[in-house]
């Protein structure tokens, strides 16, 4: 009934914690991965500076200090145009699992997608004629 002190320490710990050994040490070496990496860059990096490398850089438009400079509205094409691509782009994550599986789905299938495409659909033609696409 009493049990040795050795038998204790292999009840203690779980016989399921060392396949994850592997993961963790990954997990380790990732880091210190990233951290030496992001320590060296600035030691063995370039270190030319010029003007032009420490100023802000605003998707192509000259920054000013003053942001109410030029009529008070910063132009915010870039960024219209950048979560139109973000838009299709995830059009395009849902339209190639359907493309994979089109057969396993079935008629159930076509009605969704061709839904999904329609709503897309509309979502692009509002743009279009709302000038969100024209660069004047």
């Amino acid at each position: 009934m009493l049990k040795s002190p050795g038998s204790l320490a292999q009840a203690a710990s779980s016989p399921g914690l060392e396949m994850y050994l592997p993961l963790v040490l990954l997990f380790v070496l990732a880091a210190a991965f990233a951290v030496f990496s992001v320590l060296l860059g600035p030691l063995v990096g370039p270190k030319r500076y010029n003007r032009a490398k420490q100023m802000a850089y605003e998707c192509g438009i000259e920054p000013s200090p003053q942001p109410l400079v030029g009529g008070g509205r910063m132009p915010v094409a870039y960024y219209i145009t950048a979560m139109l691509f973000i838009l299709f782009d995830i059009e395009m994550v849902f339209l190639y699992p359907f493309a994979v599986s089109a057969d396993a789905l079935g008629l159930f299938g076509l009605v969704e997608i061709v839904l999904f495409i329609a709503t897309v659909g509309f979502a692009y033609a509002y743009v279009w004629r709302r000038g969100g696409l024209d660069w004047n």
